[in-house]
C-alpha cells in the first residue's frame, strides 16, 4: 500500500511538472545594431544591455496571460547601413518576434521603422536621435531618448552662453544622425549670435580629415562641430593637433560622446576640448544607474559605451506593456505602450502621444586627464 502511494505521488508530481512546462511559453526579442565595422562597439554595448534585460527577466519567472514566459534574444547585425537595416528588419518580422530594441543609428532606424508598422511589430530605440524618426506617427514606434532637437540645442546654447564663442565651423558625415544633428546646431547657435564661418562634409567611412580642416584653419574658428560618430571625431582630433589646433573647441553629439573616442584620440590635447552631448542622465544620476553600471562592468569588463542602459530599459518596457496586456502578442499589447509609466534604471519613462519620450533629460560631458565627465 505505501509503494503503491509513492508511486500515485510521484505520478502527480510528474503529471503536474509537465503541466506547468507545458505552460511556458518562449518569447522572442529581436535587437538590432552594428555588430561588425567601425561602429561594432556600439553596437556589442547595446546588445549587452538587452542581453542583462533579458536574464533579469528570466530570473523574475515572468507570468502572462497565465503562462510563464522565458525571454529570447534575436540579434541581427545592420552594419551601420540603411539597405541592411531593412533586410534584417524584415527577417524579424517574418520570424514574428514580439518586439524589437533598435536600432543604433538614425540612418537605419527610419526605413526600418516603416518595415516594423507594416507588419505590426513595435520597435523602441534608446540610441536613434533623428526627430524624423516619430514623424510618420506610427503606433509601432518609441524613443527613450532625447532626440538631436534637444542635443545640437543644448551644445549650441552651451557654446554661446557658457564658453562665449563667436565662429564655428561644422562639419558633418552626411548621414541621417550626423547631417540632423549639425542642421539643428547651426540653425540654434545663429540665433545665439554665433557666425558659422565654414561648412563642411566627410563620411562615416572617412579617416583623413587633413584637407578639410586645413581649409577650416583659414577660416580662424574658435569652435568645431561634427555631426558623426567617435571613430571619425578620435582622427579628427588627432588631425586637428598636427595642424595647431589644439585649442580649438570641438562639440559633438551623443555620436561621440564615448569611452571609445579617448582610445581612437590616442593622447591628443584636442580631446581637452571636446563638448559632447548624450540623451539622458549621466549614470550617477539615473535611478538606477551606479547599482546597474558595477553588475554591467562585473559581466562586460571595459564593453560600456553609452546605449546599453536604455536597451536595458527598452526590454523591460516592451514585457512591461504585454504584463499589463496579459498578452505577448503585438496586435494585443501595442495600445498599451503609449500608457507607459515605467520606473527604470535611466528614468521614469512615459510617451508623448508622438511616440517621443516625456521629459527627457541630457548630459553634457568633456574630457579630463583621459576620463569623460559630466558638466551637468
Amino acid at each position: 500500500m505505501q509503494m503503491k502511494l509513492k508511486l500515485t505521488v510521484a505520478a502527480a508530481l510528474a503529471a503536474a511538472a509537465g503541466v506547468a512546462l507545458a505552460q511556458d511559453m518562449v518569447v522572442k526579442i529581436g535587437h538590432v545594431a552594428p555588430m561588425s565595422g567601425g561602429q561594432a562597439h556600439y553596437g556589442k554595448d547595446n546588445e549587452n544591455g538587452v542581453r542583462m534585460a533579458i536574464e533579469d527577466l528570466n530570473a523574475q519567472k515572468v507570468v502572462i496571460g497565465g503562462k510563464t514566459v522565458k525571454f529570447e534574444i534575436a540579434a541581427e547585425d545592420d552594419a551601420a547601413d540603411p539597405k541592411q537595416g531593412t533586410a534584417v528588419a524584415q527577417k524579424l518580422c517574418d520570424a514574428k518576434v514580439a518586439g524589437v530594441v533598435g536600432h543604433l543609428n538614425s540612418g537605419t532606424t527610419i526605413p526600418a521603422a516603416k518595415i516594423y508598422n507594416d507588419c505590426g511589430i513595435p520597435h523602441i530605440t534608446g540610441a536613434a536621435t533623428n526627430p524624423n524618426l516619430t514623424k510618420p506617427g506610427y503606433k509601432t514606434t518609441y524613443r527613450i531618448i532625447a532626440n538631436d532637437n534637444a542635443l545640437g540645442a543644448g551644445l549650441a546654447f552651451y557654446a554661446a552662453d557658457a564658453l562665449k564663442l563667436k565662429r564655428i565651423a561644422v562639419i558633418d558625415d552626411r548621414t541621417a544622425y550626423g547631417q540632423g544633428v549639425a542642421e539643428v546646431f547651426s540653425k540654434i547657435a545663429k540665433t545665439k549670435g554665433i557666425e558659422i564661418v565654414d561648412q563642411q562634409f566627410t563620411t562615416d567611412k572617412a579617416t583623413d580629415f587633413m584637407a578639410i580642416l586645413t581649409a577650416i584653419k583659414s577660416k580662424k574658428p574658435d569652435g568645431i562641430f561634427y555631426g558623426g560618430m567617435d571613430a571619425q571625431a578620435g582622427a579628427m582630433l588627432r588631425q586637428m593637433d598636427q595642424l595647431g589646433l589644439s585649442s580649438v573647441k570641438f562639440f559633438g553629439g551623443d555620436g561621440i560622446c564615448t569611452t571609445e573616442i579617448i582610445k581612437i584620440a590616442s593622447g591628443a590635447k584636442s580631446l581637452d576640448g571636446v563638448v559632447c552631448a548624450e540623451g539622458g542622465s549621466s549614470i550617477a544620476k539615473m535611478p538606477g544607474g551606479t547599482a546597474w553600471k558595477a553588475k554591467y562592468d562585473a559581466k562586460y569588463p571595459n564593453q560600456f559605451q553609452i546605449y546599453s542602459p536604455y536597451t536595458y530599459d527598452a526590454t523591460f518596457v516592451l514585457v512591461d506593456a504585454m504584463k499589463r496586456a496579459s498578452s505577448t502578442d503585438p496586435k494585443v499589447y501595442i495600445p498599451k505602450l503609449i500608457d507607459t509609466n515605467y520606473k527604470g534604471i535611466t528614468a521614469s519613462i512615459a510617451f508623448e502621444p508622438t511616440g517621443e519620450m516625456k521629459n527627457p533629460s541630457m548630459t553634457l560631458s568633456t574630457y579630463k586627464d583621459g576620463k569623460k565627465i559630466a558638466l551637468n
